[in-house]
């Protein structure tokens, strides 16, 4: 455990592993679930078979050396020895009709007679003689004479049937013998898949494999989800085909396969796993087929290498061991742990759950109005200015005409956020200056200050003398000139 957690960090720490002589896992109660049928077999092959085609048979016939390139290797065999046994009686039994017609059977002893063909005297001798002529052995002592010209036109026929009877058999077996069907063979896949969170995402994951050292040139793979499914107007269909994302929109898919790779499928709301939870993965049946495609190196030729994983080999919460190690000079890949998984923390929430708890746990945020702090101090300061409004003389009061001042100058000094809700306490020409683009704050706090100042500049003017005396000619400060009561008044309100 200490040593898993040392190689993976605090963010893989290990919650149970298991392992068994195969090297990876059973999942818990897979061992008694009944073994259902399956599409495409672990080892590529499809089960699926083809019937009642009646008059289409024909078909086949018209395309044969395709036909017997797909058969199997025992009807291939025995084709091939068939064809050439019926072949080489065929024409044994032609040069024997020939040697019949003429006589040269009961005179084929006779040193004056010349033969069609020399010592051809029966059967096996002219099954000999056809065989020394067609595997161009030329044993010299049977052959062909001038005085047989029937003999001459089927010695052309056999070179030339001998060689389409050759080109096709022999093209046909060399063709099944150099097919790339067995070099998926050293083409591997994990035995399970898992689901487990990869960069904060839940995805499926599989790795695949190459055991040759020769390559596999603009090797692609392809993933498809097998599964049933009903219409919205009724149709059923058994087995329905969607296609799972691993890497095309990015060329994810092009594997580079020296090494052994993890195949990702993340599950967000575009993938067929969306509604998918490890609650559900109990009920619900379907089949992932796995497609890899790519030049064989050696040959240039496609090979196609297949498998499948159902419900019952989707590990939920698993992660593949890693399998390659940095050695003094290479890189090693240790198979012996290339299926082997072990459990990881994963929410077993399905990804449509978790993006609608995380809306039910988020409320809704309100407009921000900038610091708390900085608004405490606000409310503070606007209800000492209320405090000294109260203060003030309700005869000034009742001049200025502004008893609100304090507080607008407040709000047209305060936060941009502030601001944006004082906006409706703005006279209509303020409101219309803020609502300009391309005026900065000193702008329009410094527009603001003239135009309130209007209105105190013109209630001075409405003062008796007196006061109008002690304010020293108007717009300056009076605190040399008030009475000791008013000028505390007006240090109280400046403060």
């Amino acid at each position: 455990m200490s040593a898993l957690r040392r190689k993976f960090g605090d963010d893989y720490q290990v919650v149970t592993t298991s392992s068994s002589g195969s090297g990876f896992h059973q999942q818990q109660g897979s061992a008694h679930k009944k073994k259902r049928q399956r599409f495409v077999d672990k080892n590529g092959r499809c089960n699926v078979q083809h019937g009642n085609l009646g008059s289409e048979t024909s078909r086949y016939l018209s395309d044969l050396f395709t036909t017997l390139v797909d058969l199997k290797w025992r009807w291939n065999l025995f084709i091939f020895i068939l064809t050439y046994t019926v072949a080489w009686l065929f024409m044994a039994s032609m040069w024997w009709v020939i040697a019949y017609m003429r006589g040269d059977l009961n005179k084929a002893h006779d040193e004056k007679y010349t033969p069609c063909v020399a010592n051809v005297y029966n059967f096996p001798s002219a099954f000999l003689f056809f065989i020394e002529t067609e595997a161009t052995i030329g044993y010299g002592y049977r052959y062909i004479t001038d005085k047989c010209p029937e003999g001459i036109i089927l010695f052309l026929f056999q070179s030339i049937l001998g060689s389409i009877v050759d080109a096709f058999l022999i093209g046909c077996m060399f063709i099944k013998m150099s097919q790339p069907k067995k070099r998926a063979e050293t083409l591997m896949f994990s035995e399970h898949a898992a689901i487990s969170m990869r960069d904060g995402k839940l995805t499926l994951m599989f790795r695949v494999g190459n055991l040759r050292n020769s390559h596999m040139v603009s090797a692609q793979i392809r993933c498809k989800l097998l599964k049933s499914r009903q219409t919205p107007e009724g149709e059923f269909l058994p087995l329905d085909q969607l296609e799972l994302d691993v890497g095309f929109s990015t060329g994810a898919d092009q594997l580079f396969l020296v090494s052994p790779l993890t195949i990702c499928h993340v599950i967000d709301s575009k993938s067929p796993f969306y509604d998918l939870s490890q609650r559900s993965m109990q009920t619900e049946q379907f089949e992932i087929v796995v497609i890899l495609e790519g030049i064989v190196e050696t040959t240039g030729m496609t090979c196609q290498a297949r498998t499948s994983y159902t419900e019952d080999e989707v590990l939920w919460g698993h992660r593949f061991f890693p399998v390659i190690s940095l050695e003094e000079g290479f890189f090693k890949v240790d198979y012996s742990q290339f299926h082997a998984t072990f459990e990881v923390p994963t929410p077993p929430y399905s990804v449509k759950e978790q993006e609608e708890m995380l809306l039910m746990s988020s409320p809704l945020i309100a407009p921000a109005v900038g610091n708390s702090k900085e608004r405490n101090n606000s409310i503070e300061c606007l209800d000492g200015l209320d405090d000294i409004g109260t203060k003030i003389p309700s005869k000034l009061q009742k001049m200025t005409g502004r008893e609100d001042f304090p507080k607008k100058l407040l709000r047209m000094s305060s936060t941009t956020s502030e601001k944006a809700y004082s906006m409706g306490d703005l006279p209509m020409k303020l409101q219309r200056i803020s609502s300009v683009p391309g005026n900065s704050e000193e702008k329009l706090i410094s527009k603001t200050t003239k135009m309130l100042s209007d209105p105190m500049s013109q209630s001075m003017a409405d003062l008796p003398p007196k006061l109008q005396k002690l304010s020293g000619g108007g717009g300056g400060r009076m605190d040399g000139n008030l009475p000791p009561k008013l000028r505390k008044m007006n240090s109280d309100r400046f403060t």
